[in-house]
C-alpha cells in the first residue's frame, strides 16, 4: 500500500505531515543556528470508509517490518502512521510517511514496494506529497504515544527570511527547546519539492511525546507572544495567517534512526 501511497498535504500534513515527519536525525541535534543537509519526505493521506478502518489498520501494520529494516539499514531515516483526529468531510483520515537523505532513496523505497490492489485501496481517496526541510531533529528510537500537529502557513506577499533568521529565532528556537526538554519525539519545518501548494508554503510540523507535549507547544506558543512580541510579529510578517490551517494526529507508531 505504500506504493499507492499516503501524504501530508492540505490537510496535515497539509496541516504531512507528515506527514511529518518528520525526520529522523540523533538525540545529539545539530545547533538549530547551523544549516543541516536536507533531509526529505513522502507522506501519503487516505480518505478511508469508516466500515474500512480496521482491514485499512491491518495492511499497515504488515508492512512494520520492512520499514524498520530500511531504517536499520540507512536506506531511510524515520517513518511513521497516524490517524487523522480532528475529522473533515471527504479529508484525510489516515497517512503514513517516510523520510531519507537523498530523493534516490526515497525513491528506491517507493520502487521495491509491492502495489497494492485491495479493496480498502479501491474504496478511498487519496493524497501524496514530497516536502524537504533543513529544520528538524528527532529522538532515536520506536514510539507509539505520539501525536502528530501540522501547521499549514501559506507565504506572505513581500515576506522574507533570506537567511532564516526569523524562523531560527522564533519557532525553530521554540521547537528546539521542547525537543531538548523531552516534550517532542521530533520537529522539522518543511516546504514542498514537487508542488501541490502555493510555492513558499511551509509546513511546522512536529510528534508530540504524549498529549502532554500539545499543551507544552501551547504553551510554549503562548510564551513567545508574551515575552518576544518583536519575534512574534516578525514571524507573521513570512506567513499569511488567512491561510493558516492545522491537523491534530494519533500517532500508532514511528521509528527514528
Amino acid at each position: 500500500m505504500r506504493k499507492q501511497w499516503l501524504l501530508a498535504g492540505s490537510v496535515v500534513l497539509g496541516s504531512m505531515l507528515a506527514l511529518t515527519g518528520l525526520h529522523g536525525g540523533s538525540a545529539a541535534a545539530q545547533s538549530a543556528a547551523a544549516e543541516k543537509p536536507a533531509v526529505y519526505t513522502y507522506v501519503a493521506e487516505w480518505a478511508v470508509p469508516r466500515a474500512m478502518w480496521a482491514e485499512y489498520q491491518k495492511q499497515e501494520d504488515g508492512e512494520l517490518d520492512a520499514m524498520k529494516r530500511a531504517v536499520a539499514d540507512g536506506t531511510i531515516v524515520s517513518f511513521g502512521e497516524f490517524a487523522v483526529l480532528n475529522h473533515q468531510e471527504g479529508a484525510p483520515t489516515h497517512g503514513s510517511w517516510f523520510s531519507a537523505t537523498s530523493m534516490a532513496n526515497l525513491m528506491n523505497v517507493l520502487r521495491a514496494s509491492p502495489t497494492s490492489t485491495s479493496p480498502v485501496v479501491s474504496a478511498s481517496k487519496h493524497w501524496d506529497y514530497l516536502v524537504s526541510g533543513r529544520d528538524y531533529a528527532a529522538h532515536s528510537g520506536t514510539f507509539t504515544n505520539g501525536y502528530l500537529r501540522v501547521g499549514r502557513w501559506p507565504a506572505k506577499a513581500g515576506g522574507s527570511d533570506q537567511d532564516g533568521k526569523i524562523l531560527k529565532t522564533t519557532i525553530v528556537a521554540v521547537l528546539e527547546k521542547l525537543f531538548a526538554d523531552g516534550a517532542l519525539h521530533s520537529y522539522t519545518i518543511d516546504e514542498e519539492n514537487v508542488h501541490s501548494e502555493d510555492p513558499g508554503t511551509m509546513f511546522v510540523v512536529f510528534v508530540a511525546n504524549g498529549a502532554e507535549g500539545l499543551d507544552k507547544f501551547n504553551a510554549a506558543v503562548d510564551d513567545l507572544r508574551k515575552n518576544n512580541p518583536a519575534g512574534a510579529a516578525a514571524y507573521g510578517t513570512l506567513v499569511d495567517a488567512h491561510g493558516h490551517r492545522d491537523t491534530v494526529a494519533r500517532v500508532s507508531t514511528m521509528t527514528n534512526k
